[in-house]
């Protein structure tokens, strides 16, 4: 179905504020949480298997959406993806999740770039076994985790970066309601080119109640 690539941005940002040891707490701490047959927990090392076995019988769906090296064509090295998620996490930056579905994991979703102080903000990604879209899983999934980031985490602002041409993705961010905000003009390099980005948000002063609420009544149960 889709995968929409969270990047690295490593970069500094004026005005936010290194994590101490309250935030890293709010960040590492990510019981699993559940919604009727959908489940988001965090990503263990005992997923290798499981995800390795969806990304390669799904290579071809999802290589259109996955970011790559200008020049240079790396092997799917799954064991080093999840190393670097969960090192993430542990830093409090990030936060490595997979999604479930009656019981078995269907995909991933991660939070990245997780600043506090003045920014107070993150980047979420995602993506999906190809046998397991249009269920609902990832608008729910999605839900749950900016309601956690906003609540338990205490960020201010969540964003989602989709390409244009994403059709499944952008029905994704329609159902949650996200506001839409421009475009990132040759973003981040996918599938050999440098992608158009188009820009979606949410605030916490946005909600009212929580947004898994917001997605049962548009329909994403």
């Amino acid at each position: 179905m889709w995968a929409l690539q969270i990047h690295d941005l490593s970069e500094f940002r004026l005005g936010a504020c290194s994590i101490h040891s309250g935030n890293l707490a709010s960040v590492q701490r990510f019981p699993p949480l559940t919604h009727g047959d959908i489940t988001l927990r965090a990503l263990a090392k005992r997923d290798f298997r499981v995800l390795r076995k969806l990304l390669i019988a799904d290579r071809e769906w999802l290589i259109p959406w996955e970011a790559t090296t200008p020049g240079i064509r790396y092997p799917l090295d799954v064991r080093w993806m999840i190393r670097s998620l969960m090192s993430q996490a542990k830093k409090g930056t990030g936060l490595a999740l997979v999604m479930e579905y009656e019981g078995k994991v269907v995909g991933q979703l991660n939070v990245a770039n997780i600043l506090f102080g003045s920014v107070s903000s993150a980047n979420i990604g995602y993506w999906i076994a190809k046998n397991s879209a249009g269920k609902s899983i990832v608008p729910i999934s999605v839900a749950i985790a900016i309601d956690h980031l906003f609540t338990e985490v205490g960020l201010h602002r969540v964003e989602i970066d989709i390409r244009p041409e994403n059709t499944a993705s952008l029905r994704v961010v329609e159902k949650l309601g996200l506001r839409q905000e421009g475009v990132k003009e040759r973003f981040i390099h996918i599938d050999g080119h440098w992608r158009d980005h188009v820009v979606f948000a949410i605030t916490s002063e946005e909600l009212k109640g929580s947004l898994l609420s917001r997605v049962q009544n548009t329909g994403g149960q």
